[in-house]
């Protein structure tokens, strides 16, 4: 059978406190009477008119009041229940408050359910605890929530493979989808955001020594790319990303020191590169300043000359060691 998208609505709901006590009031009512009217029996005999008045009496106290009883349901802020009738979808109430709703509604119960019946049973008999467990169950929450995966190892744009961990930030903001669309919500946004991980890291490599985008160095759009990602796969099961951050971040073990050689490989290239622009350009600077200063005149002989002492005291890694000729230079 295809399955039909359900579109979320609010339930008739009346005041709860309302209801409570009005049924309190009609069941003491329905005990006065039902005493009043045994009480008129035992001298006058069972008459029609009391057998009438003790069966009122008794259907209330047994039946009515207790049903009426279970359609009262409590919501706290940022909590919502979703209800079916005889099996088919009924209405979602996400206002906080006290609220009376058709009795024969069930509230269909959270993912957590089992978590909880687990947890219960393991308190051993505990009545307050069961209660809490009970009504949890009841209950989706609207809060925002963290979720926290295990870090993956995944192949980069280069097929290098990398440890890399994220954390999303998420709610709630449709109870009827995550429940009805889905079976476990919880379960399916930790696998969307693990398949989401795979499918951008696999875009970017993990370092770029030029502009291109790389997951270490445009951290930001990478996982602003995350977000688009799992959003869009998440928005079946009524959930809203709120921001997903790369938390981890690394070569796995088995390439960890080759990379880390290549990446000072590249530093210490970089600095050369830095140092020898620096040096020719202190080196030009010095020979239009003798020249244009008439301070001497060398030739091209003694410029090469001079021009690589300079090189060789300014790109040199230790101290120079300064020589005095004490005769002719030539």
């Amino acid at each position: 059978m295809k399955n039909i998208p359900v579109e979320e609505r609010t339930p008739w709901r009346v005041s709860g406190m309302a209801i409570l006590l009005l049924n309190i009031a009609l069941m003491a009512g329905a005990t006065v009477l039902v005493v009043l009217c045994g009480a008129l029996s035992e001298g006058t005999g069972m008459t029609p008119a009391l057998a009438a008045g003790l069966s009122v009496g008794l259907a209330y106290l047994c039946i009515v009041g207790p049903v009426l009883f279970a359609g009262l349901k409590v919501l706290k802020p940022n909590e919502a229940m979703v209800f079916t009738l005889f099996g088919r979808y009924y209405g979602s109430l996400a206002e906080a408050g006290y609220f009376f709703v058709n009795p024969f509604v069930s509230a269909v119960p959270s993912p957590k359910a089992s978590e909880l019946a687990a947890a219960e049973k393991a308190q051993g008999p505990n009545k307050g605890a069961s209660s809490r467990a009970q009504r949890a169950a009841r209950t989706i929450s609207l809060k925002a929530m963290t979720l926290n995966n295990d870090k993956q190892k995944i192949n980069d744009a280069q097929g290098n493979p990398i440890i890399i961990g994220i954390v999303v930030i998420w709610k709630v903001v449709n109870a009827t989808k995550a429940l009805l669309n889905v079976d476990d919500y919880f379960e399916y946004l930790s696998i969307q955001c693990d398949s989401a991980l795979r499918n951008i890291v696999r875009l970017y490599p993990y370092d770029s020594t030029d502009d291109e985008t790389s997951l270490r160095g445009s951290s930001q759009e990478v996982a602003q790319r995350l977000l688009e990602e799992i959003q869009q796969k998440t928005v079946i099961a009524g959930i809203e990303i709120l921001e997903a951050r790369i938390t981890h971040l690394s070569y796995a073990p088995e390439i960890a020191a080759a990379m880390l050689q290549r990446q000072q490989a590249s530093a210490i290239i970089a600095a050369r590169q830095m140092i020898v622009e620096g040096a020719v350009g202190m080196v030009e600077m010095a020979l239009e300043k003798l020249s244009a200063n008439n301070i001497v005149e060398l030739d091209e002989e003694r410029k090469a000359s001079m021009v690589s002492n300079l090189l060789v005291v300014l790109c040199s890694n230790k101290d120079a060691q300064p020589v005095v000729n004490s005769g002719s230079i030539y």
